[in-house]
């Protein structure tokens, strides 16, 4: 007997609908078939639809015309981050299950309201932590539960953002400004609020955060330079210079016909030089990172207490030459170190010889994230066949979020000690 194909519609193709899940979705025909799509972006919405196969009458560029009725099985909800739950409150209304874009929201009123209607309408939802999925991620939990290094005491983790990413995500582009999206320590760090919880085994008792933009803002602007990148003297040395990060690491990379950041720039597919700079001589990623209208922070450091006794720290940096995490954690019998960016994982008990993993071995399946993506519509199948509970569920994850809240409200008083739950 074969499987049953669950149809998918996807609300938003930006990086992460288009891009991520929905090539993944495509990619796996005799699980999934994309039927319906849905984006403001008219030059999203067409090139979507014919990459994914639409049919014309199924691609929405109205919101509430999409809504009008339901359209799959399973609703991809990748749209902005203010946006969510209110589309995904319509989904479970409407009788989609749903694979929700994180962050969920920076309201705690917001994520207890979803959680309601969750339970009143009875869809399926599976946040979209990747790393819990991602096997070197999954392997360090592995080894903690196991008891490898005895009980876990401590984590320190330390979020590189890289300098690079830090201008183009959250100066120039989408998640730049708070009120727009959600604060950093949920925009970018919701990812490493998931795993610390996950790790801790418990509930978060308290959070204490400090942080500021220190950087991007126009008084850290060289003297005499332009408000845009293409016409300023320092366009072939500025280490932020839009001509350096898409321009020329674009050509150093090889030229790819689409991969990320520069398929967020244009939507022409293949990518081109011509594309390229035409988007950076006048959209706003070609603008200078120190004049831009950004308000996310460049730098934050969070201290949290669990529930069963582990203490957890976590730094986000923008500064940093290459991204990825490294994670640090102590227990009473030995320390694991897992480091993105060397691509190991160090496993140190105490009085024996050490060992190392190697990630890219780890992570054969070569999609982003660790191979993240891939486990995650993975488990997005077996959650729909009713095979497997989501490790990612509403639930599991409102509970990070408000540890997110909890901390921007720590920073915006200074560090003040906040509890996690009334």
């Amino acid at each position: 007997m074969s499987e049953k194909i669950f149809t998918v519609a996807i609300l938003g193709c930006g990086g992460r609908g288009g891009e991520s899940y929905g090539r993944l979705f495509a990619k796996m025909p005799e699980k999934f078939r994309i039927v319906s799509v849905c984006d403001y972006n008219s030059e999203k919405l067409k090139k979507y639809g014919k990459i994914f196969g639409v049919p014309e009458e199924m691609l929405f560029s109205d919101e509430k015309e999409f809504f009008a009725a339901k359209r799959a099985d399973v609703l991809t909800v990748t749209t902005m981050d203010a946006d969510h739950v209110r589309q995904a409150e319509e989904g479970l209304r409407l009788g989609y299950d749903l694979l929700l874009e994180k962050p969920i929201s920076d309201s705690r009123e917001e994520c207890l309201r979803l959680l309601e209607a969750q339970k009143k309408y009875g869809g399926k939802v599976l946040v979209c932590h990747v790393l819990r999925y991602a096997p070197a991620f999954r392997k360090v939990f592995d080894l903690i539960r196991e008891g490898t290094i005895g009980r876990l005491a401590a984590i320190q983790a330390v979020e590189q953002v890289a300098y690079w990413h830090q201008a183009h995500s959250y100066v120039r582009g989408n998640w730049r400004r708070t009120e727009d999206t959600t604060p950093m320590i949920l925009a970018k760090c919701c990812h490493d609020l998931d795993l610390l919880q996950w790790y801790a085994g418990s509930r978060c008792e308290s959070v204490s955060s400090v942080g500021d933009l220190t950087f991007f803002n126009e008084k850290n602007a060289p003297e005499n330079t332009a408000a845009r990148c293409m016409e300023c003297r320092l366009r072939d040395s500025c280490p932020y210079s839009a001509k350096v990060l898409y321009v020329d690491r674009w050509k150093k990379a090889g030229s790819p016909e689409n991969e990320w950041p520069y398929n967020v720039l244009t939507t022409a597919l293949p990518l081109t030089e011509e594309a390229i700079r035409g988007a950076i001589g006048k959209g706003p990623y070609g603008r200078c990172v120190f004049r831009c209208d950004n308000d996310a922070v460049d730098l934050q450091v969070t201290l949290l207490r669990f529930a069963y006794g582990v203490m957890a720290t976590l730094t986000m940096t923008a500064f940093t030459a290459e991204g990825g995490r490294i994670m640090k954690f102590c227990g009473t019998l030995g320390e694991i170190v897992l480091n993105e960016t060397e691509d190991k994982i160090d496993v140190k008990p105490f009085g024996k010889a050490p060992e190392c993993l190697r990630i890219g071995v780890l992570a054969e399946s070569g999609y982003a994230h660790g191979g993240g993506d891939y486990g995650l519509i993975s488990e997005l199948y077996e959650v729909l066949s009713g095979r497997a509970k989501p490790e990612t569920s509403l639930e599991a994850s409102v509970e990070s979020h408000l540890m997110g809240i909890a901390a921007e409200e720590s920073r915006l008083q200074g560090g003040a000690l906040i509890r996690v739950h009334a």
